[in-house]
């Protein structure tokens, strides 16, 4: 594990005049994952989006691989190697499986598509049998594994990831955070996770973050949060395993 890929330094972000991070300072290392987890509303979706330029962060500054990325569009950012499956999986519906997966290749050298497809087959085998199957026809938790595989075959350095657990059952999420785990085991794959389900998050991160009113107000080890009394009283009791 090498030095920072991601820094967020003292990020203000506002949606008109409401402040929705205030101060936020974090970073991600090269081959970390790295979780974000705190209650809904708490800015944890916003902190990612504004990573990715949208919403553009008032203040502060967002550092990638050593460049500040803080002012450049979307797009650019894109191109540097950061993918992410987004909150609400916002999959193409309409398009087929193989369509959406040639969405997430747009930025990526085309020679390396037929590999990297038959890589997320590898992964998510649910996929190849959908493969002529439309987005918006796939189960909850196919629809998230077409999210995942979309943003893997832009072949990321650092991987995004909000909320893969939400509306899936147990069995889909721990496979989903059974393939993040490999992924990052196997390829050293950078990962920077926003989940509301702590237990999971914390569980799987080297790190974690724990978000309160748009502030980081906690953080350490995965296993040392979860062991944490206040962390298990806000984020764990009624048995969030």
């Amino acid at each position: 594990m090498s030095g920072a890929l991601l820094q967020v330094e003292d990020v203000h972000t506002y949606y008109g005049s409401i402040a929705a991070l205030r101060g936020v300072d974090m970073e991600v290392n090269e081959g970390e994952i790295v979780a974000l987890i705190g209650a809904n509303g708490a800015g944890k979706s916003t902190l990612m989006m504004t990573i990715c330029g949208d919403p553009r962060a008032r203040q502060g500054r967002i550092i990638f691989d050593g460049d500040d990325i803080t002012r450049l569009p979307t797009h650019e950012i894109v191109q540097r190697a950061i993918a992410q499956s987004p909150e609400g999986r916002r999959i193409f519906p309409r398009m087929t499986v193989l369509e959406n997966l040639q969405m997430g290749a747009i930025t990526s050298d085309p020679a390396h598509f037929e590999a990297d497809i038959k890589r997320v087959f590898e992964i998510f085998p649910r996929l190849a049998d959908r493969l002529d199957q439309r987005g918006g026809t796939l189960s909850g938790g196919e629809q998230q594994m077409l999210a995942i595989g979309r943003a893997l075959v832009s072949r990321p350095r650092l991987l995004l990831l909000d909320e893969p657990s939400l509306g899936l059952a147990p069995l889909v999420v721990k496979q989903i955070f059974d393939v993040i785990a490999e992924l990052n085991r196997a390829e050293g794959l950078t990962v920077f996770l926003v989940e509301q389900n702590a237990y999971h998050a914390l569980k799987l991160a080297n790190r974690g973050y724990v978000m309160v009113n748009g502030k980081i107000v906690m953080s350490g080890g995965g296993e040392e949060l979860l062991a944490r009394e206040e962390v298990r009283a806000a984020y764990l009791e009624g048995g969030a395993h």
